[in-house]
């Protein structure tokens, strides 16, 4: 595959050193005993992606009775894996380097960089997981899975709160005030997150554990406000479970001293 790798979204070939394969043929081609045992796609989290870009890391292992040559791995987004027609594809950024195992295995680590510039907010959610080794028997022993498994490519979420008066007497009310944001790939800010369910939660002071009070939902704007009676010391912050195409994210506790 070699500095090739990247070539492949644009010429519509998975190429593996010499090997050129044409996307038609890309779908669970396989020649050979070469072997995929496991893909690995940024340490097994979720992909999240702010304002900047961001490296991700593909690890593919596997074996083959002479051992392996070179491995590959991209991300892709759409109905088939046409790289002319896909609506997202995060492919090698640089030449991927296999270290041997053993004599029949190896396991090739491909770097790829998501640019939000190029990344269609749309697309957030469940991408695909194209993986393919090479052999060192024959020159076309190989394998190439289209669909060896789907990762979670998200939106990076922002939480904010305001507890005031500060300090408030007992009894008084306390507005909690917040805003719910996500990266706009698109726009390389973070905008507005519509009509979230998030949780307000207070935590007394000298105390282990958050308690929820209740669910908001955020506004157009995505903000968040609402009014508690004040009766003890203790912290508030909102709660953002999460989403298939954002993650969660909890704001950091604002302190209230009640008199």
């Amino acid at each position: 595959m070699r500095i090739r790798t990247t070539v492949a979204a644009v010429s519509g070939a998975v190429v593996l050193s010499g090997l050129a394969l044409p996307t038609a043929q890309a779908a669970d081609s396989h020649k050979g005993h070469t072997k995929i045992t496991k893909v690995v796609v940024n340490g097994g989290k979720d992909i999240v992606i702010g304002t900047a870009d961001k490296k991700i890391t593909m690890t593919v292992t596997g074996t083959d009775p002479k051992g392996i040559k070179d491995g590959f791995a991209a991300l892709w987004y759409g109905k088939k894996l046409d790289w002319g027609r896909l609506d997202g594809m995060l492919g090698p950024a640089k030449e991927p380097r296999c270290t041997k195992i053993d004599a029949k295995s190896a396991t090739c680590r491909i770097v790829t960089v998501a640019h939000p510039r190029g990344l269609k907010n749309s697309t957030a959610g469940t991408w695909n997981v194209v993986a393919g080794l090479l052999g060192k028997g024959r020159a076309e022993n190989h394998v190439i899975k289209e669909k060896y498994k789907t990762v979670r490519v998200q939106r990076a979420t922002r939480l904010t709160v305001n507890a005031s008066p500060e300090p408030v007497k007992k009894g008084e009310a306390v507005t909690v005030s917040g805003a719910l944001t996500r990266a706009d790939w698109e726009s390389r800010t973070y905008a507005a997150y519509t009509g979230q369910p998030v949780k307000l939660q207070f935590k007394g002071k000298g105390t282990s554990a958050y308690t929820t009070l209740k669910t908001l939902k955020t506004d157009a704007k995505g903000q968040l406000k609402t009014t508690v009676k004040a009766s003890v010391d203790g912290s508030f912050r909102y709660v953002f479970g999460g989403s298939a195409a954002s993650p969660a994210v909890t704001a950091a506790g604002d302190f209230v001293d009640v008199r």
